[in-house]
């Protein structure tokens, strides 16, 4: 099969967690044998943020980490010539109107090529503006990766499917640590104060309390934050690139989950690729409150959540002194992502749902009168 992808960056992954999910799918998609083609725009913010934080290395340490794997920057678009014979085309929400109109346009000429848009941020949710202004005129339908997000997405397309994001088990697996292990690590962005109370509530406080040995990575952090780390005796290491989240995840006891509040209060039932990056490395996990309405997980044997601060504390000291707690949850989470949300797996639905519509498209056709 043919696809074309469309996406923000997949060579930076620099306040772009989009970046995990397409490397794992394309690099499986590649492995079965399928034609690939990747673009992003050249001037893409996370690549230029990437660049000016640590300067063209980061870029090469991707090269090295993913030789399979390339993208075609563009500054104009030649969408004709870009989706040149495609079965399928995916573009990805973080792009302009413009992109989305010119793809819809090429694709309603070549009605052989499967187009789909895919959703893996909250804005749906917390911009009804720019939700209102969303045209998907010519789409064949929505990815989403959620149901709570497929809902809003019911409103403006009959063919929405729940397109869950996975770990890639190619890289994202259980280490050797060496030397002696660290309590706490915990890797995400600061972000646009969506969770700031709860990372101070969840992460800051109970490694305080605890005097946890504790490390955090991440951009954006303001100076603020990164006073209120070192007063609690956190470290702060800066960017992390994603592929070296295994190895560092196995120089600790335990991570925590502190998903941002849209994914609490507007999209409830979307855990973000985080979970399922540790659960695949093997390392327990606490979360902060958050609805698995979906049946992804088993809350409590895949990891524990805790509903406040004063839970959090008791259950990383727990994890700190009890190794059969901590064996338990390192099994049982492993178990869950490898039988049911690995990249292979999401492979397997994407290839599911564009022979759908494919079939559906041929039965349009072949339904359609012919006059002589």
């Amino acid at each position: 099969m043919n696809l074309v992808f469309f996406v923000h960056s997949l060579v930076s992954d620099w306040n772009n967690g989009n970046a995990h999910f397409y490397r794992g799918v394309i690099s499986e998609l590649l492995g079965r044998g399928h034609q690939v083609r990747v673009y992003e725009p050249a001037d893409a913010w996370s690549v230029s943020s990437l660049i000016a934080s640590e300067g063209n290395a980061g870029l090469e340490g991707f090269q090295q980490a993913y030789p399979e794997l390339q993208s075609e920057p563009y500054r104009s678009l030649d969408v004709p010539s870009m989706c040149a014979q495609a079965d399928a085309i995916v573009v990805h929400e973080w792009n302009p109107p413009q992109l989305l109109r010119e793809v819809a346009a090429y694709a309603a000429s070549h009605p052989q090529s499967v187009l789909l848009f895919h959703d893996t941020h909250h804005r749906a949710a917390s911009d009804p503006e720019y939700f209102a202004r969303l045209d998907l005129t010519g789409f064949d339908g929505v990815l989403a990766y959620g149901r709570s997000l497929a809902r809003l997405y019911e409103a403006k397309t009959d063919r929405v499917w729940i397109w869950h994001e996975a770990a890639d088990v190619r890289r994202f697996r259980p280490l050797p640590h060496r030397g002696e292990q660290r309590d706490l690590v915990w890797i995400g962005n600061w972000g646009d104060d969506e969770r700031t109370r709860e990372i101070f509530e969840f992460l800051i406080e109970p490694a305080r309390r605890l005097r946890l040995s504790a490390m955090v990575y991440g951009v954006r952090y303001p100076d603020a934050a990164q006073r209120a780390l070192s007063d609690a005796g956190i470290g702060y290491g800066g960017w992390l690139p994603n592929y070296r989240v295994p190895e560092v995840f196995a120089q600790f006891r335990f991570t925590v989950h502190v998903p941002r509040s849209p994914y609490v209060k507007q999209l409830p039932g979307i855990p973000t690729i985080r979970p399922f990056e540790a659960l695949a490395c093997g390392i327990p996990l606490v979360s902060a409150p958050w609805t698995d309405d979906e049946g992804l997980f088993s809350p409590g044997k895949d990891f524990l959540v805790a509903a406040d601060r004063g839970e959090m504390a008791a259950q990383l000291e727990e994890l700190r002194r009890s190794k059969i707690l901590a064996e338990g949850l390192r099994q049982h989470g492993l178990k869950t992502i490898r039988s049911r949300h690995t990249c292979e797996h999401r492979v397997d639905e994407l290839l599911g749902i564009i022979t759908d519509v494919q079939g559906r498209k041929r039965l349009r056709t072949s339904a359609q009168p012919t006059f002589p």
